[in-house]
């Protein structure tokens, strides 16, 4: 038994190792999706326009508000989301801007559906799990925590 556990043990530290990098991974990946569909609408923008006004049903905005918010947040978010900064807010983000498109496009073909499924699937990941070690929001708090620790030894001393 002590071998299988022995063994089971050196598996879960290889997979621990891994977890940083399948972080990143799925990091990396949804945000160019988004990034390249906010490309696309600087692309062209009178067609992003048309659009707004023609197929998508955004509620509540007016069809050039949502395309300026829409290209904002395909340009911004996917950013912050590569870095890991501020990690969690951009995959929240995203992940309800991902609703949103499915919702206000009722030309959304079956493919395109599950496409929309397994990216929102994917945002859950840093939105439940956190951006992971390889992100600046880890790094950022490390160095507010050593900076609060070295702060209260000079404080006590």
């Amino acid at each position: 038994m002590n071998r299988l556990q022995a063994l089971l043990q050196k598996s879960s530290q290889l997979l621990d190792l891994g977890a940083p990098l399948a972080d990143l991974a799925i990091r990396l990946y949804v945000a160019n999706v988004f990034w390249k569909a906010g490309l696309t609408k600087i692309q062209s923008w009178d067609t992003t326009l048309t659009l707004f006004e023609y197929e998508y049903a955004v509620p509540w905005l007016s069809p050039e508000l949502a395309a300026w918010l829409a290209t904002a947040v395909e340009l911004s978010m996917p950013v912050l989301l590569v870095l890991g900064l501020a990690g969690r807010f951009a995959a929240l983000t995203l992940f309800v801007f991902n609703i949103m498109a499915v919702v206000s496009y009722p030309g959304l073909s079956e493919t395109g559906l599950e496409f929309h499924i397994l990216w929102g699937l994917l945002l859950l990941v840093p939105v439940v799990h956190g951006v992971g070690k390889l992100s600046l929001d880890r790094l950022i708090g490390r160095w507010w925590r050593n900076r609060t620790v070295s702060r209260l030894h000079t404080a006590s001393a």
